[in-house]
């Protein structure tokens, strides 16, 4: 077992991942389509993505993702049940959370971080939702947004992990998740790509 492996093997221990929150900001179009290919479609693991876009045009995210994947890609609606096996992505103008009972839910709530939707507002909520069961990955970007999330998602037991800032085009949102809640891994884009399939493979 190599050095990667191991660690990965350690953070992974004892786990057993139900759903995965991937935010991201500025560069982050480039990151997915990088990581994103490497998500397994998997009867017990739900995705959710959550992208800044700007609230007056309409988001095209699933539509691209979903002529790219080989597992189904929407947009998340109102009410509707996080399924697994599913992507998920955040569309245009609304904040997305998800509930206790674990459906999505849309609001028009201030923009957090001048987003909307925020990435914080999705963590946040998935973190209380899934519990240990999260895990919560942060992407490129150029403001705070995802480090107050990140730090949620620590604290009710999930798995955090980060880009390395030094790749990423955009190393603040990174750099204030690293120095705000000390993530359980700090990666390049290509290891996290690697540990997206070992995801599914985690036991209770």
């Amino acid at each position: 077992m190599n050095e990667r492996s191991a660690r990965f093997a350690q953070v992974l221990a004892g786990r057993r991942i139900e759903a995965v929150v991937i935010g991201a900001s500025a560069g982050g179009v480039d990151a997915l389509v990088e990581l994103l290919p490497a998500l397994p479609a998997s009867p017990t693991l739900a995705a959710v993505c959550i992208l800044h876009v700007p609230s007056d045009r309409e988001s095209r995210l699933a539509e691209l993702f979903d002529a790219r994947l080989g597992l189904p890609v929407r947009e998340a609606t109102d009410k509707e049940s996080v399924m697994p096996g599913t992507l998920y992505f955040a569309g245009a103008g609304y904040h997305l959370s998800i509930e206790a009972d674990r459906v999505f839910s849309l609001s028009c709530e201030p923009p957090v971080h001048y987003a909307r939707p925020a990435i914080d507002v999705l963590m946040e909520s998935a973190a209380d939702a899934y519990g240990p069961a999260l895990a919560g990955i942060l992407l490129t970007g150029a403001n705070a947004d995802g480090a107050e999330g990140m730090q949620r998602i620590r604290q009710r037991g999930g798995l955090t992990i980060v880009q390395d800032p030094n790749e990423a085009q955009a190393a603040t949102m990174p750099e204030r998740a690293i120095s705000l809640c000390a993530p359980h891994l700090v990666l390049p884009l290509a290891d996290i790509r690697a540990l997206l399939p070992l995801l599914e493979t985690t036991t209770p």
